[in-house]
């Protein structure tokens, strides 16, 4: 607007236009990655934060609808949105790798599916969720036999159990809440997750512990529990932001979050 259009009354003093300005790479200048967030899901983007890397490393998240009852038939009802809720994603930005951020639905869903339907709308993207993660930093930790921990009904438990050790895990150990409803999930405390975990983590019969929901509050209390079980621990977000940051080729060494942080892929 110049000095001419002013509103009557409210003279510019100052009207300067085209002003000379330089770019850069952006907030992603050294990567850039996508994250396709359960709808009912109220945590991961807080624990992304918190280990995020300060600078150069852009996160885009879209929403994708979900029924808050966590049930097989709800779980595959997602297939669906999958590619949709990847196409929210900024077109304009060249996303390394995109993650679809649910446990259970990626192992009801399958992987590779999953993997196929975000390839659909971004082909050269990596693809990666918490079922594909977690593998990847138990193998990087060193850990076989694993004690697990879900907030799910037993049906989905034993389900889960048997398609993780279809992938090539040992799990003697498990343990659950047993809280269908993503909201409860949700605020369970830190407190809860520390005493359940240093509790089956505390087992001879592991070498470590995975806890599996999205949901659920672990990153900041990953390196605590380490320290009182002697053993690693890692957690759906957990291992999705590091699998995340090392298949985008971000090798940080990040202090304060357990010893998968200053570990590479295996």
């Amino acid at each position: 607007m110049s000095t001419s259009d002013a509103p009557v009354g409210d003279p510019l003093a100052l009207d300067l236009e085209r002003l000379p300005f330089d770019t850069d790479k952006g907030i992603g200048a050294r990567a850039a990655l996508g994250l396709l967030v359960l709808e009912t899901d109220q945590t991961i983007e807080d624990e992304f934060r918190a280990i995020w890397p300060d600078q150069g490393v852009a996160l885009y998240a879209a929403r994708l609808h979900n029924d808050v009852q966590i049930t097989p038939a709800t779980l595959m009802e997602m297939q669906g949105l999958i590619a949709p809720t990847t196409k929210l994603l900024p077109f304009m930005v060249d996303l390394s790798v995109v993650a679809f951020a649910c446990t259970s639905g990626s192992l009801v869903i399958g992987e590779p599916r999953v993997a196929e339907l975000v390839h659909s709308v971004r082909p050269n993207a990596r693809v990666t969720d918490p079922v594909t993660a977690a593998i990847a930093a138990l193998k990087a930790n060193g850990v076989k036999r694993v004690a697990l921990l879900t907030p799910y009904l037993r049906e989905i438990n034993l389900q889960l159990r048997s398609a993780l050790m279809a992938r090539g895990l040992q799990i003697p150990v498990m343990g659950s809440f047993n809280e269908p409803d993503d909201d409860v999930v949700a605020r369970i405390t830190q407190q809860s997750l520390l005493d359940a975990i240093v509790r089956i983590g505390g087992s001879p019969m592991c070498d470590g512990v995975f806890v599996s929901c999205t949901s659920l509050r672990v990153a900041r209390i990953a390196e605590q529990a380490e320290a009182l079980i002697g053993k690693p621990v890692t957690s759906s977000n957990h291992a999705l932001a590091w699998h995340m940051l090392r298949l985008a080729g971000i090798d940080d060494r990040i202090e304060g979050f357990g010893r998968l942080y200053r570990t590479g892929l295996a």
